[in-house]
């Protein structure tokens, strides 16, 4: 691509001499361009160190032969977004971070490309944008934060968020939250459970596109460096080979990705994510198939905020790839999948061992016999809902109980800060999805103050909007169709009787049929006032359960 288009023949002298501006010499031109996005900023925990890792990925093509060229991505902090206006601007950046770079890789010619990426929709923004533009790409991420301690404890952003909670039903004092405030999270790197950033980080070394510890390896881990030189030098080993990005992200490396998120428990945002990634490699990945494969995969690992087990617990246990041995050997994986090693997963995996069965449960010993995330249908949800099942108190699996609506994040929050939610109730929050929020916000400030109060076993909420990774509980969120789009959330009224079984996937309002279609016969979905991006965003994004893409 880049010598036909912008390096070679008298034509493309004009180019060249722009080249000779930015300092290239011709030895230089006249290698493979790789152009390396770097996430790097100064407001993301999670990318603050992305550029040390950029300039080992520099490094490493360099050594390979390449010319390195850098161009950056933008990133949201989900965590400083949470609970306010910020966090309607979250899920919208995963689109704008694949178009523009898009528009940068295919305006100026790029051999390959190195995706450094870190925090929540920045990894898969970047897939999607790999997929998109289909030249040789690899995935480094800035690593996982090592886990806070208090009283001796692990302890990650769930735990502040819920000790919020604790505090505010006078559970803890406030020196004992202003603790949690200041160890809670101790290093540079993505939050240090199986949220978002986690999960989808893990996820690229099932896919195929990062390589072995890209998920795991902490962000303040000195290996983390050798991984980006390394990722520098296998890109330039595809470029040899023209190995791309459609030729790895395949309908059996997905199922591969969906097997090992039911197994690691991961974050309900993959089922938004992975979707989209599909859809821009031209498949149709329907969230139906998340239960048929949840049915036949163990959950293996209970990680934050399931369990008391961090992201360097994973790593010392061996890693994403000792979790795809294990599974293997029911032959739930797809060993012939190729990937960026220029290998097969089998060929990669073969001699990944589990080194700790406290952290990886052996096949034969797991958590659970299904996955760790379900998806949940019913007149309430008739096109699909998520939970992440594996975070779920054993007795909320089956629950029922009278609606407490709000039409939005805040006023849910503000009803649980005064102690206005009982046990049993099923907290509902609408205009929150793709359309109505915009932007689907994450709601971990209500969920972990339900956890943080004690109500965790006794109170589910609902929501067409999503979770963050970091939620625990009866948590069912994605609801579709949204209260924006004519969902029947929308017609929910206070004291409903709803329905939740997650054992059977089943979400109902409990309402006669005649009363909701005489409801439907007045029905008419709130609008909000709206402007730039997110104006935009409202009308042409799609529902969460295909992946909230944009048509």
């Amino acid at each position: 691509m880049k010598k036909e288009n912008v390096v070679e023949g008298v034509k493309n002298a004009p180019h060249r001499s722009l080249f000779h501006a930015l300092g290239l010499t011709e030895e230089e031109q006249n290698r493979p361009l790789i152009g390396i996005v770097s996430s790097y900023n100064e407001i993301v925990p999670g990318h603050m160190n992305i550029d040390k890792i950029v300039e080992a990925v520099k490094l490493g093509v360099a050594m390979a032969g390449g010319t390195p060229i850098v161009f950056p991505a933008i990133a949201v902090c989900d965590g400083i977004a949470m609970g306010h206006i910020g966090m309607k601007y979250s899920l919208v950046t995963r689109d704008l971070i694949a178009d523009s770079t898009e528009a940068m890789a295919l305006a100026h010619g790029f051999d390959g490309l190195v995706m450094v990426p870190n925090c929540d929709k920045n990894v898969p923004g970047l897939l999607m944008a790999a997929a998109r533009v289909n030249i040789p790409s690899v995935f480094v991420s800035g690593g996982p934060m090592l886990a806070g301690r208090v009283d001796g404890k692990k302890t990650s952003l769930s735990s502040m968020f819920e000790a919020v909670g604790s505090y505010n039903a006078g559970k803890i004092t406030y020196e004992k939250l202003d603790e949690f405030e200041k160890k809670a999270c101790p290093t540079c790197g993505s939050c240090s459970g199986m949220y978002t950033a986690n999960s989808m980080n893990c996820l690229t070394e099932v896919l195929g596109m990062g390589l072995k510890g890209n998920g795991t390896i902490p962000a303040v881990y000195s290996r983390r460096i050798e991984l980006a030189k390394h990722a520098g030098m296998a890109v330039m080993d595809m470029v040899e080979k023209n190995i791309c990005p459609r030729d790895i992200i395949t309908k059996e490396s997905l199922i591969n990705a969906l097997t090992v998120d039911m197994a690691l428990g991961c974050s309900t945002n993959t089922m938004l994510h992975l979707p989209a990634i599909a859809h821009e490699c031209g498949i149709d990945l329907n969230l139906d198939i998340a239960n048929e494969i949840s049915k036949k995969t163990p959950n293996l690992c209970h990680l934050a905020p399931s369990g008391h087990a961090y992201m360097e617990d994973l790593e010392e246990a061996g890693g994403i790839y000792a979790v795809m041995n294990e599974l293997s050997k029911k032959d739930l994986i797809n060993k012939s999948c190729i990937t960026v090693t220029g290998k097969t997963v089998g060929e990669n995996i073969a001699s990944c061992k589990n080194l700790n069965t406290n952290i990886i449960r052996p096949i034969d010993n797991p958590y659970s016999q299904t996955g760790g995330i379900a998806v949940l249908k019913g007149n309430l949800a008739s096109e699909g809902s998520v939970v992440k099942r594996a975070a779920v108190d054993e007795k909320m699996l089956v629950h029922q109980g009278p609606a407490r609506v709000f039409d939005c994040e805040e006023d849910a929050q503000e009803a649980i800060n005064a102690g206005k939610i009982n046990k049993g109730d099923v907290v509902v929050i609408r205009y929150e999805g793709p359309k109505g929020g915009p932007g689907m916000r994450e709601m971990l400030n209500p969920t972990s103050s339900i956890m943080g109060m004690g109500l965790g076993d006794s109170v589910a909420l609902i929501t067409d909007g999503r979770f963050s990774g970091a939620t625990r509980g009866a948590c069912v969120g994605h609801i579709t169709p949204e209260a924006a789009a004519g969902g029947l959330i929308g017609l929910v009224e206070e004291g409903d009787i709803i329905s939740i079984n997650i054992k059977e996937n089943k979400i109902e309002l409990k309402v006669d049929e005649e009363i909701i279609n005489e409801r439907k016969k007045n029905f008419v979905p709130k609008e909000k006032e709206l402007s730039g991006y997110l104006k935009r965003y409202a009308k042409l994004v799609s529902g969460g359960a295909s992946g909230a893409i944009l048509n």
